[in-house]
């Protein structure tokens, strides 16, 4: 009998074990895989602004692009996760309640020099978790990126870029998207897919920029209204578009904490990054919604195929922060209505005279407020983080969140850039955007056989 139960206990240790693996493996390859998912973001921003440049300038967009992303990810393994571990209590470098933030905890796990930082047999998922979270800093400076074509300097646009997502947006994740942030523990911020943190952040940046780098040549007339300068190829812009919308699945697949690690939050069901309880299903339901409501919400409004597929991204964006709490109708009503705002809002900032090439501060600033403050109006009241006694999300804590966002997006935006522009590497010089950045900066042609024909093979 004795010897029966010892086999069944070391039989029932064999099948924990087993599972247990598992269970980690699944955990493991579900983040791994958002990467992939993710760089489709990367590969939609590549044509979207190559499409959206003129063909004089198509190279030149797609390589600060390229670059930028190949510069944030060494920046990020040194600074930037740390700072996401480090400073979500404010600036002060102190432990927050649930003890996963502070000087000596990001030090011990986040430093470059830890033994998570590298291949450790013994950590499973360090390595994919920063490589997630390397892919929303690059979404980041995408963002940036379009805003700026046909005038900005490489030099200049790389600096930025690197600042804003490898500094700028973590910080703004430590502070709302994680459980000790303070915006969490103290105002019941809410942002799950990352409205605020990333697209409010990254939209406000690009404001600040956009205002010192100034309006490319011949956009504004001399009595102040504005010149269409439609880009190459709009086919080109709008599958760069699409291609964005299924890079997105990746990113809120990385918005997800899965069950049954030492890491997460519940042994059973996936949560938000905050503890609070979630379902993938609920997910589904409210990302196709709210991207179907943009895309009608945006058509109807300018019968422009551009807007419309801005549009699906603004739903999404609109829904992104409640994205685990909406009623499906409900997030299809929040994208129409963000989405057939936001073009009102480009034109807007474009009798500013501020020259907004693919409408990112609309899309991305505004929307990523609207995408906060919604939350506020329509959900407040659920807990913002697992546990008992613990606050609850409230308009006031999400119009705060949403301020905090828009004011560490513009003010560094603005900042870095009239530094660049005072020392002149922010813009290129005027005959080089008049005849073109390929020509002038890259140096090659994106189309040489249709711009140049060919008059015999030797040539």
């Amino acid at each position: 009998m004795e010897q029966d139960l010892a086999t069944l206990a070391a039989t029932v240790a064999e099948l924990q074990a087993k599972a247990g693996s598992t269970g980690t493996m699944f955990a493991e390859t579900f983040y791994f895989l958002t990467i992939p998912i993710m760089v489709l973001i990367h590969v939609g921003f590549l044509a979207y602004e190559m499409g959206a440049s003129r063909s004089k300038n198509a190279l030149a967009s797609g390589i600060k692009n390229i670059l930028a992303f190949a510069m944030i990810v060494p920046f990020f393994y040194l600074v930037g996760w740390w700072i996401y571990w480090a400073f979500p209590t404010g600036l002060d470098l102190s432990e927050g309640p649930m003890a996963i933030s502070g000087l000596e905890y990001a030090n011990s796990i986040a430093a470059p020099w830890s033994e998570y930082m590298g291949p450790n047999l013994d950590d499973r998922s360090s390595g994919v978790f920063w490589g997630a979270f390397v892919m929303f800093a690059a979404t980041t400076a995408s963002i940036l990126s379009g805003a700026l074509i046909e005038r900005i300097r490489l030099t200049g646009f790389v600096v930025l870029a690197t600042a804003l997502g490898a500094f700028v947006w973590i910080l703004g994740a430590a502070w709302g998207w994680h459980a000790d942030g303070w915006l969490v523990t103290k105002f019941g911020y809410h942002d799950f897919g990352a409205a605020g943190v990333v697209h409010l952040i990254a939209g406000a940046f690009t404001l600040g920029v956009v205002i010192n780098l100034g309006p490319r040549i011949g956009k504004f007339n001399p009595d102040g209204t504005a010149n269409a300068i439609p880009g190459h190829s709009m086919p080109m812009t709008l599958i760069g578009l699409m291609l964005i919308i299924a890079g997105f699945w990746g990113f809120l697949m990385g918005c997800v904490i899965v069950p049954g690690e030492a890491w997460s939050w519940s042994g059973a069901i996936t949560t938000t990054i905050y503890g609070t309880p979630m379902t993938l299903s609920g997910m589904t339901f409210n990302t196709l919604m709210g991207m179907a409501g943009g895309i009608i919400g945006a058509w109807m409004v300018t019968r422009d195929p551009f807007w419309m597929m801005s549009g699906a991204l603004g739903g999404i964006i609109s829904c992104a922060a409640g994205l685990d709490l909406w009623y499906p109708p409900m997030a299809f009503v929040i994208g129409f209505f963000g989405a057939a705002t936001m073009p009102f809002v480009s034109s807007f900032v474009e009798k500013m005279k501020i020259d907004d090439a693919v409408g990112a501060v609309a899309v991305h600033m505004y929307l990523g407020f609207w995408g906060v403050v919604v939350v506020g109006i329509a959900a407040q009241g659920y807990p913002a983080l697992a546990g008992e006694n613990v606050i609850d999300t409230s308009f006031m804590g999400q119009l705060v969140g949403a301020v905090v966002m828009a004011a560490l997006g513009f003010v560094p935006g603005y900042g870095i850039s009239w530094v660049l522009k005072a020392i002149g590497q922010l813009r290129v010089p005027a005959e080089a955007e008049v005849l073109g950045l390929d020509k002038t900066k890259v140096p090659a042609s994106a189309y040489p056989e249709a711009l140049h024909p060919t008059v015999t093979p030797a040539e």
